[in-house]
């Protein structure tokens, strides 16, 4: 009953706008107290967890990850990487929306971030977009929703996170979210090419665009060497993800120092925004630890497991619904915080049901995806309006161009449920 009534306390604190993290460890440490009736217990409790939650080895990958994306961004290299390819797609009509979601592939592979690939390619390809011709509402939506290939395609923020969560392994999650990401950039590609054949009224071809000599091939080469660095380095073996993550920080650095884009300040500028968000990050892991400790304690998530397992529903039937419940959250609440809050209880019973782990991992985090996109709170569309603010973009503008972007997340999704080894076939499960 402690344990039922914790949920229930969790979700009003959330919505009335108390901080994820104190709202998970708050509830929890009350929660503990309750059942023990020992504040002293309940504190030793709370300590230990956060301590154990933290002290991991693997949750070194985040700090790594975030300032290889933030040196990225810094450095330019998702500028160089879109004008390579959309001058070479130049005479396709509607290829520089194709170019954008490559871009967006590429950059993915190196940031892991949605958020950085909005900001990024909100200020890079829409102003080129609709000085080409392309519908502003066009336009836009396509950076919104190819933003999302930054948490589906590896490394991903939100993979490390529910890595940490279920305590699986890092490498097998990357390995795994290869096909949801190839699919959904390839579904995203078909649509604009789709749009572009039936639809040209929303493209003119660019008849002002550089040319391909003026754009030179070899300025893609360091993403793509990058990303190719850090990715091939954990598919063979060579490190493990957090060794990975070192290993491409130190090449971003170098690289910016090398092509004179960043400098001491930049670099210090940098390191401190790793410091703030890698601090709010292990901030959210403390919350999620304690909770899923104190939610194990209390036995919830063996009855809820229990009551799922004689309500007689399937595996499949369950993932389709517990991805309904979080793209209804995802309406309301940011991705990290949906997943810390539905991972520790839906978990044991996919594992009870014999779901894959990481069938399961790339289900939740691209159901958690598609809230970026949907109203009231698509945190990839405020990022997009507030960049483009003085071209007068509107909110209702890039929810409108986001929306076939979002279906076809959905659409995704459901495949990606009757059809784990899209998941999975990588790894030969």
């Amino acid at each position: 009953m402690i344990g039922y009534l914790s949920l229930a306390a969790i979700t009003v604190a959330i919505y009335i706008g108390v901080h994820v993290a104190i709202a998970l460890a708050g509830v929890s440490l009350f929660g503990v107290w309750a059942i023990t009736g020992k504040i002293k217990l309940a504190m030793n409790f709370v300590a230990l967890a956060a301590t154990d939650s933290i002290a991991d080895y693997t949750f070194g990958v985040v700090p790594l990850f975030v300032l290889m994306g933030l040196t990225v961004s810094e450095t330019g290299l998702g500028r160089d990487t879109f004008a390579v390819i959309a001058t070479r797609l130049q005479q396709w009509r509607g290829g520089l929306g194709v170019a954008t979601v490559l871009s967006n592939a590429v950059f993915a592979a190196i940031t892991g971030v949605s958020i950085a690939s909005a900001a990024v390619f909100s200020k890079v390809a829409v102003p080129e977009m609709i000085r080409a011709g392309t519908a502003r509402s066009v336009a836009v939506g396509v950076v919104a929703g190819s933003s999302v290939l930054g948490m589906l395609i590896p490394p991903s923020l939100l993979l490390i996170l529910f890595a940490i969560l279920t305590d699986t392994s890092v490498g097998d999650l990357f390995i795994g979210g290869i096909g949801p990401g190839l699919l959904l950039t390839f579904a995203y590609i078909g649509y604009l090419s789709f749009l572009g054949y039936f639809r040209p009224d929303l493209f003119t071809l660019p008849s002002d665009m550089p040319s391909g000599d003026e754009v030179p091939t070899h300025a893609i080469f360091p993403v793509v060497g990058l990303a190719g660095l850090v990715l091939s380095g954990i598919y063979m073996g060579f490190f493990t993800p957090t060794e990975a993550g070192a290993v491409g920080a130190a090449a971003a650095l170098i690289i910016g120092f090398a092509m004179r884009r960043i400098g001491t300040r930049a670099a210090w500028r940098i390191s401190v925004q790793t410091g703030h968000i890698t601090a709010a990050v292990c901030f959210l892991i403390i919350g999620a630890s304690i909770y899923s400790r104190m939610l194990a304690f209390s036995g919830v998530p063996a009855s809820i497991t229990q009551i799922a397992l004689n309500s007689g529903i399937g595996p499949t039937e369950f993932l389709l619904l517990f991805a309904a419940l979080l793209i209804i959250l995802g309406t309301v609440l940011d991705s990290s915080s949906i997943m810390l809050v539905t991972v520790p209880l839906a978990f044991p019973i996919t594992q009870q049901m014999g779901v894959d782990t990481v069938h399961f991992g790339l289900i939740t985090v691209l159901a958690v995806e598609i809230g970026l996109l949907t109203p009231p709170l698509g945190l990839s569309v405020f990022v997009v309006q507030s960049s483009l603010r003085e071209l007068g973009v509107t909110l209702g503008e890039v929810f409108s161009g986001a929306a076939p972007f979002a279906l076809i997340m959905a659409a995704t999704l459901v495949a990606l449920v009757y059809i784990p080894q899209i998941a999975t076939g990588l790894l030969g499960r």
